[in-house]
């Protein structure tokens, strides 16, 4: 008997009576605000509004980007903080400011709807995958162009390291080609066309010499432990198998050993899959554009929820476009591509999941004139908790 699908039940991922600290999903932003000053976790150096991690999470997103209060940022982000994008990194909180006043010009009524935030602590360090749905209408310039007046919705992905009030570093994705398709214009022309500007202006990405890890020479992957090592969440380890065994290992035949039958997968460019089989051929699609792609996974967290458990990895891609596809003729450039994922995972099996990754700078990386270089997303192993083992070798990525 064949499972019916449905729609992933956020009920599940609801927080616990007991836990102190709120979940986003099922909660009205006013929610939020009525906890503004209610200190519920010992967040040392926050400003006092901030009642827990996620409640800062959401509401100073809210304060900065809904309220106008883009001077914000001067107190919430580092002057000096990483931020890194399959573009690149940029450094300087200033480059931030420039970045979200360009953004507001071009979308007035933009609304960052929180769905999702999984948190972990590190010491005095605080680390949120942050997942939204944005939803806006091009009203202004953009650096894609004259306003066409159209309305959009993409998924973004932050991943910030927070201590102190202030983010520190941060990892980003947002869905851009669904923003461009959205504004009805030509992502390929668009992909050639901004790829050699930013290649004449000297921007763009920027060379990383490292090679593709899934495989050391004439050997197999690494293999992943059986066990769940010591301190992981066992979610995160049945995660963390997936990648390896069905990605880098490509054993196709176990997807239907970590999704459930219903599972519902939403992936990059408001594409929607159902069942092991759907995401059995949309591996096959990366597989066949990119032979030898490989999968690094940076970094996993987790937070136990009513039904289940929600889990949040960082992860990049390294590939050669040698084949076919939805991305053009093959063209033999090396890729590579920061990607996120939040899994919910119930009984063992994922039910859910969010994938995020930029696949117009992908296309980018394709399709301008001349060869750009391999982008540094920032990529690198989990950050370590003290007594924690160290991630297996297949893990580690190229500094």
């Amino acid at each position: 008997m064949v499972a019916a699908y449905h729609e992933p039940d956020v009920s599940l991922a609801a927080a616990r009576p007991e836990d102190p600290v709120a979940a986003v999903p099922g909660r009205d932003i006013g929610a939020f605000f009525a906890d503004d000053g209610k200190r519920r976790q010992d967040i040392d150096g926050f400003e006092d509004v901030y009642a827990d991690i996620v409640h800062y999470i959401i509401r100073c997103t809210h304060r900065i980007w809904e309220e106008g209060g883009i001077g914000l940022l001067y107190t919430h982000y580092a002057h000096n903080l990483p931020l890194h994008t399959s573009e690149g990194t940029v450094y300087g909180r200033e480059a931030v400011i420039a970045s979200t006043q360009r953004t507001q010009a071009a979308y007035p009524d933009l609304r960052l709807y929180g769905d999702e935030v999984v948190w972990a602590q590190y010491g005095d360090s605080y680390h949120s995958s942050h997942r939204l749905n944005h939803s806006g209408t091009n009203l202004g310039w953009s650096v894609y162009g004259p306003p066409t007046g159209r309305k959009f919705r993409r998924l973004a992905v932050a991943h910030c390291v927070v201590r102190d009030n202030f983010i520190v570093e941060e990892w980003l994705a947002r869905d851009e080609l669904a923003l461009i398709r959205a504004l009805g214009l030509d992502e390929v022309e668009l992909a050639r066309r901004l790829g050699a500007v930013e290649r004449e202006a000297g921007g763009g990405p920027r060379l990383v010499p490292a090679g593709i890890a899934r495989l050391r020479g004439q050997l197999p992957p690494s293999p992943t432990p059986e066990e769940t090592p010591e301190g992981m969440e066992p979610a995160e380890h049945l995660v963390r198998t997936m990648f390896g065994r069905v990605w880098n290992w490509r054993r196709l035949d176990l997807i239907g050993d970590f999704y459930s039958p219903a599972a519902v997968v939403e992936i990059s460019t408001a594409r929607k899959l159902h069942g092991p089989q759907a995401v059995r051929h949309n591996l096959l699609e990366w597989l066949g554009g990119f032979s030898d792609l490989a999968l690094t996974v940076c970094h996993t967290m987790s937070n136990r929820r009513a039904g289940g458990v929600m889990t949040a990895a960082r992860w990049r891609l390294d590939g050669t476009h040698d084949g076919p596809g939805r991305w053009g003729e093959p063209t033999g450039r090396r890729i590579s591509l920061l990607g996120f994922s939040h899994h919910l995972v119930v009984d063992d099996r994922i039910s859910a999941e969010w994938t995020v990754f930029d696949e117009f700078a992908l296309l980018k990386q394709i399709h301008a004139p001349e060869p750009l270089l391999v982008p540094d997303s920032g990529a690198r192993p989990q950050e370590q908790v003290p007594g924690d083992p160290p991630p297996p070798e297949s893990e580690a990525a190229d500094e």
